[in-house]
C-alpha cells in the first residue's frame, strides 16, 4: 500500500507531524512519500494522502486549501497544529473548515489537531498590548495560551497522532 505525506508548514510544529506520520507509516509497511509541499508534490496517487497545516485565522493557509480543492476521488487524513486553542472544540471548527476545501469525491481516512508552538514575536506582541492595559483579560489569556503552546508538539502530541495514523492505515488496509 502507498501514501503521500503533504504538508504546509509556517513555523516547524506541522513538519515535526509530517515526519511522525511519515515514519509511522514506514515502520507499518507502507510505501510512503514525502514530506512535501503542497505546490511541489505533484503526488497525488497512493492509497491515501496525508495533508498536514498550520492553522491560519481558522482555516489552513491557501497553499494547504488550493491543493486539497484539487484533489478528486482520494482517501485524505488531515493533520494540523494550531497556536491558539487546546481545546477540541476549537479543533473541530477549525477542521470543519479544511475539510470544506475537499470536493465530495474524496473520503477522509481521519483527522489530528493538536496545539504548536507560536513564533516569540506574538508573545511579545502580548506582553506589549498588556503593558498598555495591564487589566485586560483577554491579553492575559491569550500570553497565557502562548506560554502554553511553546512545549508542543510533545510527546504526547506525537503518540496521539501514531495512533491515530496507526487506525487510519489499519482502516485503509481492511478496505
Amino acid at each position: 500500500m502507498t501514501c503521500n505525506v503533504i504538508c504546509s508548514s509556517r513555523t516547524g510544529n506541522t513538519a515535526l507531524l509530517a515526519e511522525t506520520v511519515w515514519e509511522t507509516a514506514r515502520e507499518l509497511g507502507w510505501e510512503c512519500a514525502g514530506p512535501e509541499k503542497p505546490r511541489e508534490s505533484g503526488r497525488e496517487d497512493g492509497d491515501l494522502i496525508f495533508a498536514g497545516f498550520w492553522t491560519d485565522k481558522g482555516d489552513c493557509s491557501e497553499e494547504m486549501a488550493s491543493f486539497l480543492e484539487g484533489l478528486e476521488g482520494k482517501r485524505v487524513f488531515l493533520f494540523g497544529t494550531a497556536g491558539f486553542g487546546g481545546s477540541q472544540e476549537y479543533y473541530e471548527r477549525v477542521l470543519g473548515r479544511v475539510k470544506a476545501h475537499l470536493a465530495p469525491s474524496n473520503r477522509l481516512a481521519g483527522t489530528f489537531m493538536c496545539q504548536g508552538k507560536m513564533p516569540e514575536a506574538v508573545g511579545a506582541r502580548f506582553e506589549a498590548g498588556l503593558r498598555q492595559e495591564p487589566e485586560n483579560e483577554a491579553l492575559k489569556a491569550r500570553l497565557e495560551n502562548f506560554r502554553q503552546a511553546m512545549a508542543h508538539p510533545d510527546r504526547r502530541d506525537l503518540e496521539a497522532l501514531r495512533e491515530a495514523v496507526k487506525q487510519a492505515l489499519s482502516a485503509v488496509s481492511r478496505s
